[in-house]
């Protein structure tokens, strides 16, 4: 593992982890340069990464050039703010910690599940769903896990793992690498990936060659 380089990240879990691994393997598709990055899935999950990313990541500040923090709001034990007002709150500590402006944080709302429900095709191929009648949405719908006037599902992670049943697949963090290396990029249009790939792209913008 490098011990130096271009971005450090704190996860809560597993599939967080996954997911961006298989995202930064697609540098072109996110509109930056290749990376040079180290991921690191908090033991303690996404409280611990509210209460101590500025601990967790102060010895780093002098070895990496941006750090990202990234957990769910949904568990956090802090549900009473908001997305904005949470993330803030952690970026506030983690930037006194020697990171200033170097650093941001991604609060996922209500959690990591919502951006697996992108508007793509390849979401249902990655996830299995082989109902050519039906769309994966239509039969959320049918179950009412997903409300005809909403985007994605309000409650996500529910919705995947009724998905999940009944295509006889197990969870698996695999999934969510899986869609973070074949899902558009554009497709998903949560606030907190937006966020993600804004921050990604004003760091890591392509080179530009002449």
């Amino acid at each position: 593992m490098p011990d130096s380089g271009d971005l450090i990240i704190l996860v809560a879990d597993k599939n967080m982890d996954d997911g961006l691994r298989g995202l930064l393997t697609r540098p072109k598709a996110l509109g930056i340069r290749e990376i040079l990055a180290r991921i690191f899935v908090h033991p303690r999950r996404d409280p611990a990464c509210v209460r101590e990313s500025d601990a967790f990541l102060r010895p780093f500040a002098s070895q990496y050039e941006h750090a990202l923090v990234m957990f769910d709001r949904h568990g956090s034990g802090r549900e009473e703010l908001s997305a904005g007002a949470l993330a803030e709150q952690v970026r506030g500590r983690v930037a006194a910690s020697g990171w200033g402006d170097r650093a941001e944080v991604i609060v996922l709302d209500p959690e990591l599940e919502t951006w697996v429900f992108a508007s793509s095709t390849q979401v249902e191929r990655c996830l299995g769903w082989e109902a050519p009648s039906v769309s994966l949405r239509q039969w959320l719908e049918t179950l009412e896990l997903w409300d005809h006037d909403r985007s994605k599902p309000s409650r996500p992670r529910e919705a995947l793992e009724r998905v999940l049943l009944e295509v006889r697949r197990p969870r698996s963090s695999s999934l969510y690498g899986d869609l973070g290396r074949r899902v558009s990029v554009r497709a998903c249009t949560d606030p907190a990936f937006v966020k993600l790939r804004e921050t990604l792209t004003r760091w890591f913008p392509r080179e530009v060659t002449v």
